[in-house]
């Protein structure tokens, strides 16, 4: 990929991810785990593991697109811009950031991709959670399927180039 492009989708996924961000720390500002489970009336116990789960997923993903959203601003505050360590970049925000969302360890939520071409929500959460919540999910999940179309080459693309040239990746 051209140098000037790289650096064109290292500002675009450093803008997108910026947004993902700033909704992730207000709702984990806003609500605590105790809120949560008893926002919803009578507490039971299976929404307690639940909310647990969501944010402890959460709270992994913020981590992992604060360090790549920084990351990206490194590649685009060097003097010369170096294209290869923003591509590194790049595979890294797909593999941490959109990898983590669409697969959240805890497995709060999926992608039901028969959903995708409906416009429905392709969102299934394993339980029924609260409005905020649910509200946040379907939120990141717009700006991570942005990134994940605009990121698809690294997926695999950037891997099989880098070994083609007797890189170790």
């Amino acid at each position: 990929m051209a140098g000037s492009d790289v650096k064109n989708l290292c500002e675009s996924v450093r803008v997108k991810l910026k947004e993902a961000i700033s909704k992730m720390e207000l709702f984990l500002n806003q609500h605590s785990l105790d809120d949560l489970v008893n926002g919803g009336g009578e507490a039971d116990p299976a929404m307690a593991d639940f909310y647990r789960d969501y944010l402890q997923d959460t709270r992994h993903l913020l981590v992992f697109s604060e360090v790549t959203f920084e990351k990206l601003g490194v590649s685009l505050r060097r003097a010369e811009f170096k294209a290869d360590h923003a591509e590194r970049n790049l595979y890294e925000a797909y593999h941490q950031c959109i990898n983590r969302f669409f697969y959240p360890k805890n497995e709060c939520y999926s992608e039901d991709g028969r959903y995708a071409y409906t416009g429905q929500d392709a969102i299934r959460f394993r339980k029924k959670p609260s409005r905020d919540v649910r509200n946040l999910t379907v939120e990141l999940s717009k700006i991570f399927e942005e990134l994940r179309e605009d990121l698809a080459y690294y997926e695999t693309d950037y891997i099989n180039q880098k070994r083609m040239q007797g890189e170790k990746v």
